[in-house]
Order: structure tokens, then C-alpha cells, then sequence
């Protein structure tokens, strides 16, 4: 009877409940993971491993003859150009859409519902759907990537600068709307000083998002790098793939890191810098539009062309081409297959990407998994899928471990800086008492870090969602397979019933995040 008490006292109170959500877990994710194709049989097959052994041996050595570095050279600064003159173009348009949605500007109240849902559509729909829409409108070549960028951007840029405002004290700008300035005016000097620095800061994050966002665009003809790239993939030229890809990933590194000193400037002491932020202030407004000049003159962009009366009623003829959207039965039947397989691609991708890079996470200080996130991360997903898809076949599967690859790099950064960032007390206290490595990790660093960890990987799903209804477009499945199969075709009915598809997924699945986010907050 002693023992049996003892035994009674020492259970987990809570092992039921685990074991519930284990159960709830795997009922959930079973249907996914057929629905995403996962098979490890595919993945260690001896003949598809002999297939990319092959591929993958003709990355070395890299291309370096001198005619193909002159092309490379030209497509890197493409890239960059389309990336600059997209950011502009989004500025352009999110500030005015920022203003109409910030409480501040309550005469234009009636608006906000419809700006609202305009700034859901310009997120929701994928820059690469954009720019697959617009090489259809305008051919081939940069105009297409720097309208899709300026479109989604537009709107992400838009969303978060009203977030960013309506986050700063509004009592200087209640104060000078009762003084009698106009709105605009009272947001001008009440608000935008107080968020600048913030506003700025995101602004050059963007940039660097756009930097590869721009490689992506390229696989639908929107040139640069992932047009570029694509070519290499198709004749399966892997010398010319590995130096396109060693480029991509230096332009990358060299972005983030002018990204990051950016940010840090901006987030130093306003007294540190007070004597110098004049000239300095005026030295990068005039860089920054000579740098998005540039951009367009070398993309040989002549924008004032796209908005002339032809040209409007062109795109009008082609948007209304896009309605009413095919809502036959058999149509539908086939969409909804898309979006269970999309929604199955980035949840299977999500979870394999969680899993590899908490294992990468953990050996942090050793610099040889710090360079295996980077290189993960550096190369966009499209580029992972075409090689995932000869080393499993096309369809789902490869879009999944595409996902995973990429997801991967970006989720081991950020679990290992969380990680990084626990207190050691738990952990040195367990380790005193005699607990092993792993299970001073598992009972005392982890537990502190699983809400952080949580919100990373649900963030990450609300992106993966978005490129998961695109990797289609390399024959990883989903409703990008779809999308890309009826416009090629000039079925612009049944296309526009993919893109609400896909935009409703999209919605659906920033609810189902934000909702389970504010749950565990």
C-alpha cells in the first residue's frame, strides 16, 4: 500500500491531458501528410537519389567563364533594380493607403472598411501571382516584377505603418487638430516623428525581403537572377545553377548585413547622433533617390507609358476577362482539391521545418550549423522546390520539403536566439542536481521558450501559406499548379476562381494564427 501511494504520488497529473493532445495531434495530422504525399520511400529511393547525385555533381565546378559572369553580372543588378524600384513604387502607394486606415483620419471613416479589405487583397494575393498576371499584360522582362512588388508590398508596407502610427501617443497630434491644423498636418507633426525611426527601420527590412522576393519573380519571366535561374534548372546546367546560387546567397548576406546596420543606426540614442543626423539625414535621402532613379533607368522602365489611355483600357479589357469566375461544380471540386493540398503543403512543411531547425538551434555555438541555416535559408523556396521535385518527383511532396528546407534556415535563426536568450538559472540548477544535458533542456530551457518558439512557427505558417499556393508553378501541386496551368491556357475564369481560393486561404489561415497566438498570450 506504501508503494502504491508513492507510486500514485509520483504519476504526472498532467500526462492524461498530453496524452489527449498527442491523440487530437495525430488525427489532425495524418490526413495532411497524405494529403501532402509524404513518403519516406520516395525520399531515400535509390533511383531518385542516383537522379540528384547526378544533378547535384554537376555543381562542381561552378560556371566562371567570361560571357556567362557578363550575363550574371547584369541579372544581379536587375535584381537589385527591380527590388529598389518595386519598394519605391510600394511607397508610394502605402502611404496614402496607411493614412486612410490610421484612426487619426476620422473624416475619411467611411473609407476604412474599404481600404481595409483593398489592403487584404494587395497582401493576400502572392507577388509572384501579381507578376505572373502582369508578364501577360506587359511580356516578359522587369515591369512585371516591379508592379507585382510595388502591389504587394504596397499593401504589407500600408498595414504596418497604420499599425506603427496608431501605436504612437496621439496627444500632440489631439493637440494640434484642436489648434486647428488640418488632419493630414496634425499626423504629419504629431505622429510621424514619434514612429519614424520605427517606420524607417521596417521600411529596410522590406527592402531586404524584396531583394529575394525579386530572385522568385524571375521564375515567370519577370527577369533578374530567378529568370536567370530558371533557364540553368531547365537545361539542368548545374555549373551555371551553383554560381547563380553562390551570387543569390552573397547578395542576400550582403543585404541583410546592410540591412541590420542600418537598423542599428537607427536604433541608437536620438542624443548620440543629434549633431550629425542632419547632414546624415540629407545624404541618405539624396543616395536613396539616386538609387531609385538608377533603378529605373536601368530597367529602361518608362512608367508614364503604363498609365496612358491604351494602356488602361488594355488591363481593364484584361481584368474584366477575369469575370464572373468558373463556378461550376466540377471546377470547384478540382479548387478545393488545390487548397487541401496548399493548406497540407505548408502545414507538413511548417512541422518539418520546426523539427530540423530546433535541432539545428541547439548546437548554436558551432559555427558550421550556423553556416547550414544561412545557406538554407538564402536559397528561395521555388529554387528548392525544382530540386526537391527530382529528388522525389513533382507534386506535393517536393513543395513540402521545399518549405521545410527554406522554413528551416529562418525558424533555427530565430529558435536559437530564443534559446540563447533563457535564463541559465533552471538549467545550472537542474545540472547541479544531477539532471543529464537533455533533460536539464527539455524541463527547464524549453518550457520558458515554447511560447516564443510557438509564435515563430505560427508566424512562419502565415508566410508559408502565401508560397505554398505558389510552388505550384515549378510542379510542386497546390493551387499554384492550378493557377499556372489555366493561365497558360487563357483560362481566365477558372484562374480567377484559384486566386480567391487562394486569397480565402490566406485569410483564413492569418485568423486561425492571430487566434491561437492570443490564446497562448
Amino acid at each position: 500500500m506504501p508503494l502504491s501511494s508513492d507510486l500514485h504520488a509520483l504519476r504526472d497529473p498532467a500526462a492524461p491531458r498530453r496524452l489527449g493532445a498527442l491523440v487530437l495531434a495525430a488525427v489532425v495530422l495524418w490526413p495532411l501528410f497524405q494529403g501532402a504525399g509524404f513518403s519516406l520511400g520516395a525520399l531515400f529511393d535509390p533511383g531518385n537519389l542516383q537522379v540528384i547525385g547526378r544533378f547535384l555533381a554537376t555543381f562542381l565546378p561552378p560556371e566562371t567563364g567570361r560571357d556567362f559572369l557578363g550575363y550574371l553580372g547584369r541579372a544581379t543588378l536587375e535584381t537589385l533594380a527591380i527590388a529598389t524600384a518595386g519598394m519605391a513604387l510600394a511607397f508610394v502607394l502605402a502611404v496614402p493607403l496607411a493614412y486612410l486606415v490610421t484612426g487619426a483620419a476620422r473624416e475619411r471613416r467611411a473609407l476604412n472598411p474599404v481600404t481595409r479589405g483593398l489592403l487584404t487583397i494587395l497582401r493576400g494575393v502572392p507577388e509572384l501571382v501579381w507578376a505572373l498576371v502582369f508578364v501577360r499584360v506587359f511580356g516578359l522582362g522587369p515591369a512585371a516584377g516591379v508592379l507585382a512588388l510595388g502591389l504587394t508590398y504596397g499593401g504589407m508596407l500600408a498595414k504596418v505603418y497604420a499599425e506603427i502610427l496608431e501605436s504612437a501617443d496621439p496627444a500632440p497630434a489631439r493637440a494640434l487638430a484642436q489648434a486647428g491644423a488640418r488632419r493630414p498636418l496634425a499626423m504629419l507633426y504629431g505622429l510621424l516623428p514619434q514612429a519614424a525611426r520605427e517606420l524607417t527601420s521596417y521600411t529596410v527590412y522590406r527592402w531586404e525581403c524584396a531583394i529575394r522576393a525579386s530572385v522568385v519573380m524571375g521564375f515567370v519571366g519577370a527577369g533578374g537572377l530567378g529568370q536567370l535561374m530558371d533557364q540553368a534548372m531547365k537545361m539542368l546546367n548545374g555549373g551555371e545553377a551553383s554560381t547563380i546560387l553562390l551570387t543569390f546567397m552573397l547578395l542576400v548576406w550582403g543585404a541583410d548585413l546592410l540591412s541590420r546596420g542600418l537598423r542599428r543606426a537607427l536604433d541608437t540614442p536620438p542624443a548620440a547622433r543629434a549633431s550629425a543626423w542632419g547632414w546624415r539625414s540629407a545624404l541618405t535621402c539624396a543616395a536613396l533617390a539616386l538609387g531609385v532613379a538608377a533603378s529605373f533607368a536601368m530597367l529602361e522602365m518608362d512608367l508614364p507609358s503604363l498609365f496612358t489611355g491604351a494602356a488602361g483600357r488594355s488591363m481593364l479589357e484584361f481584368v474584366i476577362s477575369f469575370f464572373p469566375p468558373d463556378t461550376s461544380a466540377e471546377w470547384l471540386r478540382k479548387v478545393a482539391v488545390g487548397v487541401w493540398e496548399t493548406l497540407a503543403i505548408s502545414v507538413v512543411g511548417t512541422l518539418l521545418a520546426a523539427v530540423l531547425g530546433l535541432l539545428l538551434a541547439l548546437p548554436r555555438w558551432r559555427a558550421p550549423w550556423s553556416l547550414v541555416l544561412n545557406v538554407l535559408r538564402s536559397v528561395p523556396e521555388l529554387v528548392w522546390a525544382t530540386i526537391t521535385a527530382l529528388a522525389v518527383g513533382l507534386g506535393p511532396f517536393a513543395g513540402a520539403l521545399a518549405l521545410a528546407l527554406h522554413t528551416a534556415g529562418v525558424l533555427g535563426r530565430l529558435y536559437a536566439e530564443t534559446l540563447q536568450n533563457q535564463p541559465a538559472a533552471p538549467t545550472q540548477a537542474l545540472r547541479l542536481s544531477g539532471s543529464g544535458r537533455a533533460m536539464a533542456f527539455l524541463y527547464a530551457t524549453l518550457p520558458g521558450a515554447a511560447p516564443q518558439l510557438l509564435a515563430y512557427t505560427l508566424y512562419r505558417w502565415e508566410m508559408n501559406i502565401r508560397m505554398a499556393a505558389i510552388l505550384g508553378f515549378v510542379g510542386a501541386g497546390g493551387l499554384g499548379q492550378l493557377l499556372y496551368f489555366e493561365l497558360s491556357l487563357f483560362h481566365y475564369a477558372q484562374a480567377s476562381t484559384v486566386i480567391i481560393a487562394m486569397l480565402a486561404l490566406s485569410v483564413a489561415v492569418d485568423w486561425a494564427s492571430a487566434a491561437l497566438r492570443r490564446r497562448m498570450g
